[in-house]
């Protein structure tokens, strides 16, 4: 019992960072681990995916309803998102990811400076580009990001959000909204492939979707209600974790 309610309430945090700005793996996952030291580390993924992705579709459908975002154009994007993570998980069954490890630290560093010294990114909402474009534009985030998603994965939800700012010039809270959509579907790739393998915890993945769910509303709630504001404050916090994060486990651990 304490072992569930331990991943519950990490889930709930988690659902509420990712529906706000993304990055709620780097909470569940770790607490998965440590809840769970003797698991095999594929089924702990597997069961994050499996329960994170419940909170994401829920967030997704909250976006959908109050976000006026071009998604006709975005949902070709989602699918070559899916399309990337199935590719990247594939490559991870050929290749070693640790130099892509050592290199992730240096490049949310980047993220988090670029973001802070400009003050004014993704506070307004002012797309670079319409119709064909956007969408070939947002394809080609989706494709890079979800690939990075299925080979190694942490940071993805905040590499969309920063991508479709920097890029596309979403604000902050429109970028979130989209980053959410890409997330749903490079989850259900990637748990695709974990169920034929087997890696899933249904027991433990039933609690902790519930969790996740609430966390996400909660989330969810405040993006709307504050605005790219809120969540560019959020996004810069997590990121920050992140730099701290990833670093730690190329470097010192």
């Amino acid at each position: 019992m304490l072992e569930l309610a331990t991943v519950a309430l990490a889930s709930l945090l988690a659902g509420f960072i990712d529906a706000v700005a993304g990055g709620g793996g780097l909470i569940l996952l770790p607490a998965l681990f440590s809840t769970f030291p003797t698991a095999v580390p594929a089924t702990l993924m597997g069961s994050n995916k499996a329960a994170a992705i419940w909170g994401t579709g829920w967030a997704t459908w909250q976006y959908v309803r109050r976000v006026q975002l071009p998604w006709r154009r975005l949902l070709p994007a989602a699918a070559l998102a899916g399309a990337g993570s199935f590719a990247g998980a594939w490559t991870l069954t050929l290749v070693n990811p640790d130099g892509l490890r050592k290199a992730l630290p240096l490049v949310l560093l980047a993220v988090f400076l670029y973001t802070l010294a400009k003050k004014d990114l993704g506070r307004e909402h002012a797309p670079r580009f319409t119709g064909r474009a956007e969408a070939l534009v947002a394809g080609g985030i989706a494709l890079g990001v979800g690939f990075y998603d299925g080979l190694f994965g942490p940071g993805t939800g905040s590499f969309f959000v920063f991508l479709f700012v920097r890029v596309l010039g979403y604000d902050f809270l429109h970028a979130s909204a989209t980053a959410k959509l890409m997330n749903l579907l490079t989850n259900a790739f990637a748990i695709a492939l974990f169920v034929s393998k087997g890696h899933i915890w249904w027991h433990v993945v039933a609690v902790m979707a519930v969790t996740n769910i609430v966390g996400s509303l909660l989330g969810t709630r405040m993006a709307l209600k504050h605005g790219a504001g809120f969540v560019r404050g959020v996004f810069i916090a997590v990121v920050g974790v992140l730099i701290v994060k990833t670093a730690w486990d190329a470097f010192l651990r």
